[in-house]
């Protein structure tokens, strides 16, 4: 099935339910229909070509229009190509113009660029505000007002055809294009049906931007039918007062900002009663405050790890799990698990040569299955990198447990090699954030005349608590010994993040090896 198909069936079925609520504007699953529809006709009669798949990029803050808008590409046969609200305007120029989009719908906060954009993105044919007239540009009520009840030309039930590409992060260089056809769509959607049920149709806050995780759960839950209200930033204290005001069931964040969530000082003030799944993804998160979730949130805290390669649900750590590893002292290590493999993904640890690795044996995530991205737009070289023996290689570095739990221990790219030893940084990191005035942190390996690499860290520390790098020191030796322990401990006020919350790691370590001659020891 189409991602189209999952909405449509929910929109035939509930006309009437709510789908998507935020500010001042609501539709219901069946004028989110009729809307799309509208933009879909408008879309082919312009000219959209169905056989080249034509890309349609859509540059929003999170808004309920912009989903009409995604919905419409998939209705039309088009291909999404999420643009970061976030991003710095080069790096989406740049995606813009890798991708070859011959489409755009933006929002007005985005006017004073479009010149630019139109200028820069030479494939760009089409131009659409969604929220106003914008000059030459019609607003998306002009540029359907022509297509009346028309319906769309049907787009062939292929699994294979392109149906996004989305960007890799680029936080390494030059974002890579990765194709979504619609077969991936389909099995992230079954797995996020397996997983992630609820008795009852959910209620999803979207908070995070809506070009990664939090989007991509809209439309996984489509054939649950949920509501989905829209938040255009994430702001703590309104993400607390929205889950108990619009009785939010699903919720996504990443660890930075359930860190916020935890220390704000009105956490404890609200209900969060009917919060079945608050899925924490994008990066490890410290046992110690996944503990702490359970006390504040309640049973609902769950834990995934993908990434855009293969989206979402390579592995899932269930409510269940988490709850009895806060219980069970024996279990606790459970908490620092990225869960068990999907039911519809072979997962594997593989070493450097191609064999796969017995449990408790540390390696790389491998896997196979229709999750995977077919590949890279246009770069086949790329793709082939990754596709070696025969597996997808996720470039994390990891074990499994004999009951079948997964350990992520760090990028292959972080490894902190000191006198000879390997460390890996979210080993310390998760050590680091177990200290009750630790808000988040960030190891790297910083340059050491006589180790190589010493192990360093950067801490921001909870509002209105103090530490010592000693005292720093001395609890990471407790936790995981002396010679993961850093060497040097730095107090700054935030971390540098990417426009989607991740901690720019090289940009920390950067600052630790400018000068150097390499950026190895």
């Amino acid at each position: 099935m189409r991602v189209i198909d999952f909405f449509e069936k929910t929109a035939l079925a509930h006309p009437e339910r709510l789908a998507f609520v935020g500010g001042e504007l609501s539709y219901t699953y069946g004028q989110m229909r009729d809307l799309s529809n509208r933009i879909a006709v408008a879309m082919q009669v312009a000219g959209l070509d169905l056989e080249a798949v034509d890309r349609v990029a859509v540059y929003s803050p999170n808004d309920t229009r912009a989903f009409a808008c995604i919905l419409a590409a998939f209705r039309a046969g088009g291909a999404w190509v999420p643009i970061n609200a976030k991003n710095a305007l080069d790096a989406n120029i740049d995606f813009m113009n890798l991708t070859e989009c011959r489409w755009l719908f933006y929002h007005s906060s985005f006017s004073e660029v479009i010149d630019r954009i139109r200028a820069e993105v030479p494939s760009l044919q089409h131009f659409v505000c969604i929220d106003r007239d914008d000059g030459p540009t019609p607003s998306l009520e002009a540029f359907i007002a022509p297509s009346g009840d028309a319906l769309p030309r049907s787009v062939p039930h292929d699994p294979h055809r392109m149906a996004a590409i989305l960007g890799s992060g680029g936080t390494t260089g030059r974002s890579k294009g990765i194709m979504w056809d619609n077969l991936v769509w389909e099995i992230m959607i079954a797995e996020a049906c397996i997983s992630m049920r609820t008795e009852d149709h959910p209620v999803h806050l979207c908070v995070a931007p809506m070009t990664h995780a939090a989007g991509v759960l809209t439309f996984m839950l489509m054939p649950q039918g949920p509501t989905n209200v829209i938040m255009e930033k994430v702001d703590p204290l309104e993400i607390m007062q929205n889950i108990e005001k619009h009785r939010i069931t699903h919720l996504f964040l990443p660890p930075t900002a359930l860190y916020a969530m935890l220390t704000h000082p009105r956490v404890r003030e609200f209900d969060y009663s009917s919060l079945t799944h608050f899925l924490i993804a994008a990066s490890p998160v410290s046992p110690d405050k996944l503990a702490e979730a359970v006390e504040v949130f309640g049973p609902c805290m769950c834990q995934c790890y993908g990434q855009a390669e293969a989206p979402m649900l390579i592995t899932y750590l269930d409510q269940r799990e988490i709850v009895t590893a806060t219980s069970d002292p024996t279990l606790w290590h459970r908490l620092k698990s990225c869960g068990k493999a999907g039911t519809l993904s072979l997962v594997g640890i593989m070493d450097d040569d191609g064999h796969l690795l017995p449990d408790g044996e540390r390696g790389e995530i491998v896997l196979q299955g229709d999750l995977v991205s077919p590949c890279y737009w246009k770069n086949p070289e790329g793709t082939a990198e990754v596709r070696t023996f025969g597996w997808h290689h996720t470039g994390d570095v990891a074990y499994r447990d004999q009951d079948g739990f997964y350990y992520i221990v760090d990028r292959k790219k972080d490894m902190i090699i000191t006198g000879g030893f390997n460390v890996f940084s979210a080993e310390v990191e998760n050590a680091i954030n177990g200290h009750p005035a630790v808000e988040n942190c960030a190891v790297v390996g910083a340059p050491h005349p006589k180790w190589g690499e010493a192990v360093t860290a950067v801490v921001v520390l909870r509002p209105g608590r103090h530490a010592t790098e000693k005292e720093i020191i001395d609890f990471t030796k407790e936790k995981i010994g002396s010679v993961k322990a850093p060497k040097e401990v730095q107090f700054w006020s935030e971390l540098p993040r990417s426009p989607v919350g991740k901690v720019l790691k090289n940009a920390i370590r950067q600052q630790f090896w400018d000068g150097a001659e390499r950026a190895v020891n």
